[in-house]
Protein backbone atom coordinates (compact mmCIF):
# COMPACT_ATOMS: atom_id res chain seq x y z
CA UNK A 1 0.00 0.00 0.00
CA UNK A 2 1.75 3.32 -1.12
CA UNK A 3 2.73 5.14 2.12
CA UNK A 4 0.26 8.59 2.90
CA UNK A 5 2.08 12.19 3.52
CA UNK A 6 0.40 12.92 7.14
CA UNK A 7 0.52 16.71 7.89
CA UNK A 8 -0.95 18.74 10.58
CA UNK A 9 -1.42 15.77 13.23
CA UNK A 10 -0.80 18.02 16.15
CA UNK A 11 -4.03 18.72 17.73
CA UNK A 12 -5.09 14.84 17.08
CA UNK A 13 -5.63 13.01 19.98
CA UNK A 14 -3.08 10.07 20.91
CA UNK A 15 -3.61 6.81 19.57
CA UNK A 16 -3.92 3.37 21.80
CA UNK A 17 -0.30 1.24 21.87
CA UNK A 18 -0.99 -1.81 19.82
CA UNK A 19 -0.62 -4.90 22.38
CA UNK A 20 1.84 -7.02 22.36
CA UNK A 21 2.18 -10.18 19.72
CA UNK A 22 2.04 -12.84 22.64
CA UNK A 23 -1.67 -11.73 23.47
CA UNK A 24 -2.95 -11.38 20.18
CA UNK A 25 -5.57 -13.91 19.33
CA UNK A 26 -5.67 -15.78 15.88
CA UNK A 27 -8.59 -13.25 14.93
CA UNK A 28 -9.10 -11.11 12.04
CA UNK A 29 -10.94 -8.33 12.41
CA UNK A 30 -12.75 -6.96 9.04
CA UNK A 31 -14.49 -3.74 8.18
CA UNK A 32 -15.84 -2.04 5.34
CA UNK A 33 -15.77 1.87 5.26
CA UNK A 34 -16.69 5.06 3.65
CA UNK A 35 -16.22 8.20 5.18
CA UNK A 36 -16.01 7.20 8.80
CA UNK A 37 -13.20 8.85 10.14
CA UNK A 38 -15.66 10.35 13.51
CA UNK A 39 -16.25 6.72 13.93
CA UNK A 40 -13.49 4.27 12.78
CA UNK A 41 -10.81 5.30 15.73
CA UNK A 42 -12.76 3.89 18.81
CA UNK A 43 -13.54 0.62 16.56
CA UNK A 44 -9.70 -0.23 15.62
CA UNK A 45 -8.45 0.33 19.03
CA UNK A 46 -11.48 -2.41 20.45
CA UNK A 47 -9.65 -4.94 17.71
CA UNK A 48 -6.57 -4.90 19.90
CA UNK A 49 -6.57 -8.71 20.63
CA UNK A 50 -6.96 -9.44 16.79
CA UNK A 51 -3.31 -10.53 14.63
CA UNK A 52 -5.04 -9.04 11.87
CA UNK A 53 -7.83 -5.86 10.86
CA UNK A 54 -8.88 -6.09 7.50
CA UNK A 55 -10.34 -2.36 6.57
CA UNK A 56 -12.14 -2.30 3.07
CA UNK A 57 -12.65 1.26 1.95
CA UNK A 58 -14.87 1.93 -1.20
CA UNK A 59 -14.13 5.83 -1.50
CA UNK A 60 -13.45 7.91 1.55
CA UNK A 61 -13.23 11.70 1.06
CA UNK A 62 -12.89 12.63 4.68
CA UNK A 63 -9.89 11.93 6.60
CA UNK A 64 -10.42 8.09 6.99
CA UNK A 65 -7.17 7.40 5.21
CA UNK A 66 -5.30 9.47 6.93
CA UNK A 67 -6.56 8.21 10.56
CA UNK A 68 -6.10 4.87 9.27
CA UNK A 69 -2.58 5.22 8.16
CA UNK A 70 -1.58 6.59 11.65
CA UNK A 71 -2.67 3.55 13.06
CA UNK A 72 -0.55 1.51 10.59
CA UNK A 73 2.61 3.50 11.68
CA UNK A 74 1.76 3.07 15.59
CA UNK A 75 2.34 -0.56 14.69
CA UNK A 76 -1.24 -1.84 14.22
CA UNK A 77 -1.92 -4.80 12.02
CA UNK A 78 -3.89 -3.34 9.62
CA UNK A 79 -4.36 -3.88 5.86
CA UNK A 80 -6.10 -0.91 3.90
CA UNK A 81 -8.03 -1.91 0.75
CA UNK A 82 -9.93 -0.23 -1.72
CA UNK A 83 -12.85 -1.34 -3.43
CA UNK A 84 -15.09 -0.30 -5.61
CA UNK A 85 -18.70 -0.20 -3.66
CA UNK A 86 -20.45 -3.90 -4.44
CA UNK A 87 -23.71 -3.08 -2.47
CA UNK A 88 -23.49 -3.98 1.48
CA UNK A 89 -23.24 -7.93 1.47
CA UNK A 90 -20.97 -7.81 -1.31
CA UNK A 91 -18.51 -5.51 0.04
CA UNK A 92 -18.70 -7.30 3.54
CA UNK A 93 -17.74 -10.83 1.79
CA UNK A 94 -15.19 -9.12 0.05
CA UNK A 95 -13.16 -8.87 3.15
CA UNK A 96 -14.10 -11.52 4.52
CA UNK A 97 -12.24 -13.10 1.58
CA UNK A 98 -9.16 -10.69 2.43
CA UNK A 99 -9.01 -12.19 6.28
CA UNK A 100 -5.74 -14.73 6.97
CA UNK A 101 -6.44 -15.81 10.67
CA UNK A 102 -8.56 -18.64 11.34
CA UNK A 103 -11.14 -16.71 12.70
CA UNK A 104 -12.83 -13.65 11.20
CA UNK A 105 -14.84 -11.22 13.25
CA UNK A 106 -17.61 -8.88 11.48
CA UNK A 107 -17.90 -5.35 12.48
CA UNK A 108 -19.28 -2.12 11.31
CA UNK A 109 -17.06 0.97 11.83
CA UNK A 110 -19.48 2.49 14.11
CA UNK A 111 -19.07 -0.32 16.57
CA UNK A 112 -16.33 -1.68 19.19
CA UNK A 113 -16.36 -4.36 21.25
CA UNK A 114 -17.19 -3.76 24.74
CA UNK A 115 -14.91 -5.06 27.89
CA UNK A 116 -16.72 -8.49 28.60
CA UNK A 117 -16.69 -9.29 25.38
CA UNK A 118 -13.09 -8.94 24.95
CA UNK A 119 -12.17 -10.84 28.17
CA UNK A 120 -14.79 -13.48 26.72
CA UNK A 121 -12.76 -14.02 22.88
CA UNK A 122 -10.00 -16.28 24.26
CA UNK A 123 -12.45 -18.68 25.98
CA UNK A 124 -14.72 -18.48 22.85
CA UNK A 125 -11.73 -20.04 20.61
CA UNK A 126 -11.04 -21.99 23.07
CA UNK A 127 -14.50 -24.10 23.68
CA UNK A 128 -14.96 -23.91 20.02
CA UNK A 129 -11.78 -26.43 19.77
CA UNK A 130 -13.81 -28.30 22.20
CA UNK A 131 -17.31 -28.07 21.03
CA UNK A 132 -16.64 -28.14 16.87
CA UNK A 133 -18.43 -24.32 17.15
CA UNK A 134 -18.16 -22.79 14.18
CA UNK A 135 -18.96 -19.36 14.06
CA UNK A 136 -20.55 -17.20 17.53
CA UNK A 137 -23.61 -14.99 17.48
CA UNK A 138 -22.73 -11.70 19.99
CA UNK A 139 -25.77 -9.07 21.25
CA UNK A 140 -25.40 -5.75 20.34
CA UNK A 141 -26.19 -2.45 22.33
CA UNK A 142 -27.43 0.72 20.68
CA UNK A 143 -26.42 4.23 21.90
CA UNK A 144 -29.29 6.53 22.50
CA UNK A 145 -29.30 9.62 22.54
CA UNK A 146 -29.76 11.17 26.08
CA UNK A 147 -29.37 8.17 27.77
CA UNK A 148 -26.24 6.28 26.56
CA UNK A 149 -26.03 2.83 25.66
CA UNK A 150 -28.19 0.74 26.95
CA UNK A 151 -27.66 -1.52 29.77
CA UNK A 152 -26.19 -5.18 29.18
CA UNK A 153 -29.55 -7.05 29.42
CA UNK A 154 -31.48 -4.41 27.11
CA UNK A 155 -29.56 -5.65 24.25
CA UNK A 156 -30.92 -6.30 20.24
CA UNK A 157 -31.10 -10.09 19.14
CA UNK A 158 -27.71 -11.74 18.90
CA UNK A 159 -25.78 -11.88 14.73
CA UNK A 160 -23.66 -14.07 13.73
CA UNK A 161 -20.40 -11.81 14.43
CA UNK A 162 -17.52 -14.45 14.57
CA UNK A 163 -16.81 -17.19 12.29
CA UNK A 164 -14.03 -19.70 12.04
CA UNK A 165 -12.52 -19.09 8.11
CA UNK A 166 -13.74 -21.22 5.39
CA UNK A 167 -17.00 -22.42 7.39
CA UNK A 168 -19.59 -19.07 5.96
CA UNK A 169 -20.20 -16.55 3.89
CA UNK A 170 -22.48 -13.43 3.29
CA UNK A 171 -25.73 -14.09 2.10
CA UNK A 172 -24.96 -12.14 -1.52
CA UNK A 173 -29.27 -11.69 -2.06
CA UNK A 174 -29.42 -9.34 0.99
CA UNK A 175 -29.57 -5.87 -0.03
CA UNK A 176 -29.87 -4.47 3.82
CA UNK A 177 -29.73 -6.24 6.92
CA UNK A 178 -27.22 -8.95 5.17
CA UNK A 179 -25.75 -11.31 7.51
CA UNK A 180 -23.01 -14.46 7.42
CA UNK A 181 -24.89 -17.86 7.05
CA UNK A 182 -22.43 -20.45 8.63
CA UNK A 183 -21.90 -24.40 8.10
CA UNK A 184 -21.93 -26.66 11.28
CA UNK A 185 -22.70 -25.83 15.00
CA UNK A 186 -23.45 -21.99 16.26
CA UNK A 187 -23.39 -20.70 19.57
CA UNK A 188 -23.73 -17.54 21.45
CA UNK A 189 -21.19 -15.44 23.37
CA UNK A 190 -23.02 -15.72 26.34
CA UNK A 191 -21.71 -12.30 27.93
CA UNK A 192 -20.19 -9.41 26.32
CA UNK A 193 -21.66 -6.88 23.53
CA UNK A 194 -20.83 -4.95 20.31
CA UNK A 195 -21.39 -1.45 21.59
CA UNK A 196 -23.54 0.71 18.53
CA UNK A 197 -22.33 4.59 18.47
CA UNK A 198 -23.86 6.55 15.76
CA UNK A 199 -26.19 9.14 17.58
CA UNK A 200 -28.16 10.44 14.64
CA UNK A 201 -30.50 13.06 15.89
CA UNK A 202 -34.31 11.64 14.52
CA UNK A 203 -34.73 13.90 11.08
CA UNK A 204 -31.21 11.76 10.25
CA UNK A 205 -32.26 8.72 11.57
CA UNK A 206 -35.69 8.68 9.52
CA UNK A 207 -33.70 9.31 6.33
CA UNK A 208 -31.75 5.94 7.27
CA UNK A 209 -34.68 4.05 7.97
CA UNK A 210 -36.31 4.89 4.72
CA UNK A 211 -33.23 4.14 2.96
CA UNK A 212 -32.64 0.59 4.54
CA UNK A 213 -36.52 0.41 4.10
CA UNK A 214 -36.60 1.20 0.51
CA UNK A 215 -33.97 -1.65 0.07
CA UNK A 216 -35.36 -3.69 1.99
CA UNK A 217 -38.75 -3.94 -0.42
CA UNK A 218 -36.13 -4.20 -3.53
CA UNK A 219 -35.33 -7.15 -1.86
CA UNK A 220 -39.04 -9.01 -1.16
CA UNK A 221 -40.47 -7.80 -4.44
CA UNK A 222 -37.32 -9.51 -6.15
CA UNK A 223 -38.10 -12.45 -4.15
CA UNK A 224 -41.37 -12.36 -5.42
CA UNK A 225 -43.25 -11.15 -2.41
CA UNK A 226 -46.90 -10.41 -2.53
CA UNK A 227 -48.38 -7.26 -0.82
CA UNK A 228 -48.55 -8.13 2.73
CA UNK A 229 -51.62 -6.29 3.88
CA UNK A 230 -51.88 -8.07 7.41
CA UNK A 231 -48.07 -7.45 8.09
CA UNK A 232 -48.94 -4.05 7.10
CA UNK A 233 -51.12 -3.71 9.62
CA UNK A 234 -49.93 -5.71 12.70
CA UNK A 235 -46.10 -5.23 11.61
CA UNK A 236 -45.60 -1.85 12.97
CA UNK A 237 -46.82 -2.21 16.30
CA UNK A 238 -45.61 -5.94 17.20
CA UNK A 239 -42.07 -4.81 15.92
CA UNK A 240 -42.66 -1.81 18.78
CA UNK A 241 -43.47 -4.20 21.56
CA UNK A 242 -40.82 -6.74 20.74
CA UNK A 243 -38.13 -3.99 20.62
CA UNK A 244 -39.79 -2.12 23.61
CA UNK A 245 -41.38 -4.92 26.07
CA UNK A 246 -39.12 -7.90 25.19
CA UNK A 247 -35.67 -6.15 24.23
CA UNK A 248 -36.26 -3.97 27.66
CA UNK A 249 -35.91 -0.37 25.86
CA UNK A 250 -38.88 0.86 28.27
CA UNK A 251 -35.81 0.36 30.94
CA UNK A 252 -34.56 3.50 29.10
CA UNK A 253 -37.48 6.01 29.34
CA UNK A 254 -38.02 8.33 26.53
CA UNK A 255 -35.16 7.34 24.53
CA UNK A 256 -35.71 4.01 24.65
CA UNK A 257 -39.32 4.48 23.32
CA UNK A 258 -37.87 6.88 20.79
CA UNK A 259 -35.82 3.98 19.43
CA UNK A 260 -39.04 1.61 19.68
CA UNK A 261 -40.78 3.64 17.71
CA UNK A 262 -38.37 4.41 14.75
CA UNK A 263 -38.34 0.65 14.69
CA UNK A 264 -42.02 0.73 14.17
CA UNK A 265 -41.71 3.42 11.50
CA UNK A 266 -39.01 1.06 9.41
CA UNK A 267 -41.36 -1.70 9.38
CA UNK A 268 -44.24 0.65 8.68
CA UNK A 269 -42.23 2.16 5.89
CA UNK A 270 -41.17 -1.34 4.39
CA UNK A 271 -44.79 -2.67 4.01
CA UNK A 272 -45.99 0.36 3.07
CA UNK A 273 -43.98 0.46 -0.23
CA UNK A 274 -44.14 -3.06 -1.23
CA UNK A 275 -47.66 -2.50 -1.25
CA UNK A 276 -47.50 0.72 -3.29
CA UNK A 277 -45.46 -0.52 -5.96
CA UNK A 278 -47.54 -3.84 -6.52
CA UNK A 279 -50.61 -1.42 -6.42
CA UNK A 280 -48.39 0.57 -9.20
CA UNK A 281 -47.74 -2.22 -11.66
CA UNK A 282 -51.21 -3.37 -11.23
CA UNK A 283 -53.19 0.42 -11.73
CA UNK A 284 -50.38 3.42 -12.48
CA UNK A 285 -51.32 6.69 -11.25
CA UNK A 286 -53.56 8.98 -13.79
CA UNK A 287 -54.86 12.05 -13.62
CA UNK A 288 -58.56 11.83 -14.01
CA UNK A 289 -60.11 14.95 -12.85
CA UNK A 290 -61.62 15.16 -16.49
CA UNK A 291 -64.11 12.06 -15.59
CA UNK A 292 -62.78 10.07 -18.14
CA UNK A 293 -60.89 7.18 -16.14
CA UNK A 294 -64.28 6.76 -14.43
CA UNK A 295 -66.20 6.83 -17.90
CA UNK A 296 -64.10 4.28 -18.88
CA UNK A 297 -65.05 2.08 -15.91
CA UNK A 298 -68.52 2.43 -16.61
CA UNK A 299 -68.49 1.05 -20.25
Amino acid sequence: MPRINLQDNTNRPALKCFRGESSRLPISGFIICQNEEEYLGNCIESLEQCSEIIIVDSGSTDGTKLLVQRYIDEGWPIRFLYEKWRGYAAQKQFALEQCTQPWCLSIDSDERLDEPLKVLLPTLLADAEKTGVNGYRVARRPYLIGFGYTPVHVHERRNLRLIRKGCGAFDLSKKVHEGIVATGLVADARTGSLLHYRPLLIEEQILKENKYSSLKADQLMNEGKPPRTFRLLMNPPTYFLRLYLRNGLWRCGFPGFIQAATGAVYSFLTESKIYQRHALRQRPSFDDMDGRDSAKKAA
